[in-house]
């Protein structure tokens, strides 16, 4: 379990100026048309009008990344992956297919026992051997009510799984407690449980799964395919595609439109690899987990964030690999009653998922000190990794707003200039 090193006062300091940076930058973005709008109007209009035409070549950009990731997914759907793991020639130095073991960690907390049955039934159900599949479900050790739900799926899909262990986090002192935190403790658990049985980390593929979410029947036949095939098996995270479809047609306007968005974005993303980062629910080897120190204990964002440490201890040779299949999650939802009260609390559900999401701004100073310490990574990997991080929390956040308000702003300036 990673712990976080104590800093001298003055890195204290440099780890804060970081830490502000992002959001400072953001602010003088957001802030700055209006201010220049008092003296700058006609400029400010012109670059608002170069940031429309930014955002429409843009968007032409995604939609056909979005047609091509859906082609590629459909297609993809079609193949009896499996089949193809069997009538693959073993490569003299990699693994039979036979050998490869998916073991799926999946934290929980008040997470209904309807919808982790569902996450469970979906893994056993899955075309893969059952005696190549495990299950770790992570718990909170005061949460009794978890304890009861997975001892209830321990019996009804135990016997369909190679094992189906249960991981009761201590909630150890100094945590930020959240995903990160359990993952952090579930990891080396789960090593200690697989090296019991005498699995090979580098034969043991691991997913990182959340609670609500649904894997395709074939998606562990697929990335064990890709897996025996890829050289560099051991430096790779496999990203599938989350769909948000679980309860789409239950929650508000607004949740589906965000949670179809989501979804379009990722799939985008698929066609773009040298710009996805794990995201939610992904996979790699138990190896490279072990390599990249597992997960941290003291951050929100544990996907993103355990995508910069592999690429770190990989000194820059990891690489995300889409997986053409999809995931099937839940939108933020507070119930399916769908009265005005529960409807606020899912709007509301939303945001707060938005915001988590919003936090992986702060693998920003993270990054930054620690690309100055790997001078062996090339310098324009770096570069580019770290552009596209940089550049697209500040988009995410800056241009829907310059794009509705900033063009105002310089108009309305200018009309309070003219003689009346």
């Amino acid at each position: 379990m990673a712990k976080a090193v104590p800093l001298s006062r003055s890195q204290w300091r440099i780890q804060r100026a970081l830490e502000m940076a992002p959001g400072a930058l953001t602010w003088t973005i957001l802030i700055a048309p209006i201010v220049a709008s008092f003296i700058f109007a006609p400029y400010i209009a012109i670059a608002i009008f170069v940031i429309d035409i930014y955002w429409f070549m843009r968007t032409a950009v995604v939609v056909v990344g979005i047609r091509t990731a859906y082609r590629r997914m459909k297609a993809a759907m079609l193949v009896d992956w499996w089949q193809r793991c069997l009538s693959l020639e073993v490569p003299r130095e990699g693994p039979d297919p036979k050998s490869i073991v998916h073991a799926v960690l999946i934290p929980t907390y008040t997470e209904p026992y309807a919808i982790l049955r569902e996450t469970v039934r979906a893994i056993a159900e899955a075309e893969y051997p059952v005696e190549n599949k495990v299950v770790a479900i992570i718990t909170r050790e005061s949460d009794r009510p978890g304890w009861e739900n997975v001892a209830r799926l321990q019996q009804e899909f135990g016997s369909r799984l190679r094992a189906f262990l249960h991981i009761k986090d201590p909630l150890l002192p100094g945590i930020v407690v959240g995903k990160s935190a359990a993952m952090a403790y579930g990891g080396p658990v789960l090593r200690r449980e697989l090296e019991a049985m005498g699995l090979d980390p580098q034969h043991v593929i691991v997913t990182d799964l959340d609670s609500d979410f649904r894997v395709h029947r074939q998606y562990f036949s697929y990335i064990t395919y890709h897996y025996i095939t890829d050289p560099g098996r051991l430096e790779r995270i496999y990203q599938p595609i989350p769909m948000f479809h679980n309860n789409l047609w239950r929650v508000p306007f607004a949740v589906r439109i965000m949670a179809s968005a989501c979804t379009q974005w990722q799939m985008f993303l698929s066609s773009r690899p040298d710009r996805l980062v794990a995201f939610s629910s992904y996979s790699m080897s138990l190896q490279l987990v072990i390599t990249a120190g597992y997960w941290d204990d003291d951050v929100i964002p544990e996907d993103s964030r355990f995508y910069w440490k592999s690429f770190f201890a990989t000194h820059g040779g990891m690489r995300v690999v889409p997986v053409f299949l999809p995931v099937y999650g839940d939108a933020p939802e507070a119930s399916d009653r769908g009265v005005f009260w529960e409807r606020a609390k899912t709007h509301a559900n939303q945001y707060n998922q938005i915001k988590r999401w919003a936090w992986g701004v702060s693998d920003v100073p993270y990054v930054t000190v620690r690309l100055l310490r790997h001078p062996e990574i090339p310098v324009w990997l770096r570069a580019r990794r770290y552009g596209y991080m940089v550049f697209n929390h500040l988009t995410w956040t800056t241009l829907p707003v310059l794009l509705l308000f900033g063009a105002a702003s310089a108009s309305c300036r200018r009309s309070r200039r003219r003689p009346g």
